[in-house]
């Protein structure tokens, strides 16, 4: 699973993590920082953040890519910029087929730290502690990256059993009594 915090104009993170489906370890991370500040290198910027994104892609080959959705506070032309590098993202991903899943940062922090305003510090450990790492993940943004993942991975796992129990659901014997006992024909012969 690749993880990927887009971000306009600081770092944009990437965390690539694998899982078991009881325990997830962390592959790689890190951020890519522009190296040139200013609206007329943004297109350059875009280009690189998609060059690195196809390099992991082709390396790793996951199976899904998680991207932070856009913060919806932010002024409009923050937006508009952080939408064209979710754009990036998006691209890279549709040029190897490979689906992908929008979290929003609530979300995000609330299956990661159990709480949706936890402050990146938190993140940080959280990360830390469930990737069983030994040190804690630099820079934040990278951290974040990873949190994507993480979040993806733990959406995937629900919505696996949910669809294991909607497949095979257990009748609960108790319920069945209940429903054939004598005070249902009871209820019924006076309803008649």
């Amino acid at each position: 699973m690749l993880g990927v915090d887009p971000a306009a104009a600081g770092a944009t993170g990437y965390g690539v993590i694998e899982s078991d489906g009881r325990r997830c370890r962390m592959l790689r991370f890190g951020a890519l920082r522009a190296t040139r500040k200013g609206p007329e290198y943004f297109p350059e910027r875009l280009r690189d953040i998609h060059a690195m994104l196809a390099e992991l892609i082709e390396e790793f080959q996951p199976h899904g890519v998680a991207v932070e959705s856009v913060f919806t506070a932010l002024n409009m032309k923050t937006a508009l910029r952080l939408a064209e590098v979710r754009g990036v993202v998006l691209l890279a991903a549709a040029q190897r087929g490979i689906p992908v899943c929008s979290y929003s940062p609530r979300e995000i922090k609330s299956s990661v730290a159990g709480y949706g305003n936890a402050d990146k510090q938190q993140m940080q450990l959280m990360v830390r502690a469930l990737l069983g790492m030994s040190e804690t993940p630099e820079p934040a943004d990278a951290a974040d990256a990873l949190a994507v993942a993480l979040c993806h991975v733990q959406a995937e796992q629900f919505r696996a059993r949910l669809d294991a129990g909607a497949a095979n659901p257990v009748p609960d014997p108790g319920y069945a009594k209940s429903m054939r006992g004598p005070r249902s024909r009871g209820a019924a012969s006076r309803i008649s």
